[in-house]
């Protein structure tokens, strides 16, 4: 795909949804983390159900950790993997108490040093919580960058790379949210919904739907 083409999609995607933002429910940098480890193989709709009844609980570090491994397991058991999730998430609470004053750092290495939280879950807490132009692949952007020829890598990290080499300066903050909306709910993974996209005529997928 060539430059023309894809500055016309970020601009399209732009001009439908100016100011994008994550589906997940927050309020602080910290509320983010949680949520993001939380949506690990679970739908947003899922976890934000468990944490609008956590937050407003324990919305800390500390708080999390006075509830407590089984208190804590109690507000997330309706989410896949919650066993392994609520030691994760105690895990690094300690570690944001105990290295971090409680708070959420605002470095990558940081970030992934604390347990469940890998590159995808670094970038997205850069990228939502701090403005960075990180770009967090995950299979929504993987699926929508290789199927449309945006930018295309046989596997996350090479999608990553090639997007923050073609994506222009203005548009990296938000073109995560742009493509992981757009793989959610028009180019979704069994039958894309290519008659209502807003970017039909510039996709280079073959297989278009009708």
């Amino acid at each position: 795909m060539n430059k023309e083409k894809r500055l016309e999609i970020l601009t399209r995607l732009r001009d439908n949804n100016p100011n994008p933002t994550t589906e997940l429910n927050f309020s602080t940098p910290f509320e983010l983390l949680i949520a993001v480890l939380l949506s690990a193989q679970a739908t947003d709709v899922g976890v934000n159900k468990a944490t609008d009844k956590l937050y407003p609980v324990a919305n800390t570090p500390q708080a999390i950790l006075d509830l407590g491994l089984e208190g804590l397991k109690e507000y997330i058991k309706t989410i896949g993997l919650f066993n392994t999730k609520a030691e994760n998430t105690i895990k690094t609470c300690q570690m944001l108490v105990d290295l971090h004053g409680g708070e959420v750092p605002e470095s990558r290495e940081a970030l992934e040093a604390l347990p469940g939280v890998g590159r995808k879950t670094a970038n997205v807490v850069l990228n939502t919580a701090f403005g960075w132009p990180t770009i967090a692949v995950d299979t929504h952007i993987d699926r929508v960058s290789n199927r449309t020829k945006f930018a295309m890598g046989k596997n996350v990290v090479e999608v990553e790379n090639k997007l923050l080499k073609v994506v222009p300066k203005d548009f990296k903050v938000d073109v995560h949210h742009w493509l992981i909306l757009h793989g959610r709910y028009t180019c979704t993974a069994r039958k894309p919904k290519c008659g209502s996209c807003i970017i039909e005529d510039l996709c280079e997928f073959k297989d278009k739907t009708e």
